[in-house]
């Protein structure tokens, strides 16, 4: 088994989640204004994404744009990596490569604890991804524990590039937002983001 086998119907008996659906879970944060350069990128980018429509134009031209976005926003004191193996527990289904995982080291050589955002590309439905989000949130939680780098919350997103659903898991407490934000407010879903590496989400 790996991440990508886990549904959102699979993921939270298998692990005894408490599972909380919360319209609006982070509707209340503040938005980040994003540069000119990604406004003009995903201005020219977004729609040749979605004509090409595949899961790969999305992650490279929408995604992994926000993220940079992201890291430069937080001037480079987080890491930002894409598509590297994150097995941490084989035995209950936790491996596999993820699409993209922010952490809290600045190191962005090679990965350390603690591991803060997960996020999932998909090609036309989030809701296909939570699943699997889930699964590599369970995974950072782990991850970190092992290197005795808790901290209070995993967060992960389930993207279409288009679309994002944002999660939140704090012990075997599930929260996800009924709430889907769209790309054209970007500077809500860099807030979102922003909001989470700062664990005030």
């Amino acid at each position: 088994m790996a991440y990508s086998d886990f549904t959102l119907e699979s993921v939270v008996p298998t692990f005894q989640l408490e599972k909380v659906d919360i319209a609006g879970l982070f509707s209340e944060i503040e938005p980040v204004t994003p540069s000119e350069y990604l406004t003009t990128g995903l201005a020219k980018k977004a729609p040749l994404a979605t004509a090409i429509g595949t899961e790969k134009a999305r992650s490279e031209m929408i995604v992994a744009d926000v993220l940079v976005e992201l890291l430069e926003h937080l001037d480079r004191g987080i890491s930002l990596f894409s598509g590297i193996d994150f097995s941490v527990d084989i035995e209950n289904g936790l491996t596999g490569v993820c699409d993209f995982l922010v952490s809290l080291s600045p190191n962005q050589f090679y990965l350390e604890a603690p591991v803060i955002i997960l996020v999932e590309a998909k090609n036309t439905d989030v809701k296909l991804g939570l699943g699997q989000c889930v699964a590599e949130m369970l995974a950072a939680q782990r991850f970190n524990a092992e290197r005795g780098n808790d901290i209070p919350y995993i967060y992960g997103a389930s993207t279409t590039g288009i679309d994002w659903v944002f999660l939140k898991l704090e012990e075997k407490r599930l929260h996800i937002d009924m709430a889907t934000y769209q790309i054209a407010q970007c500077d809500r879903v860099l807030g979102i983001l922003s909001s989470m590496v700062a664990q005030k989400a």
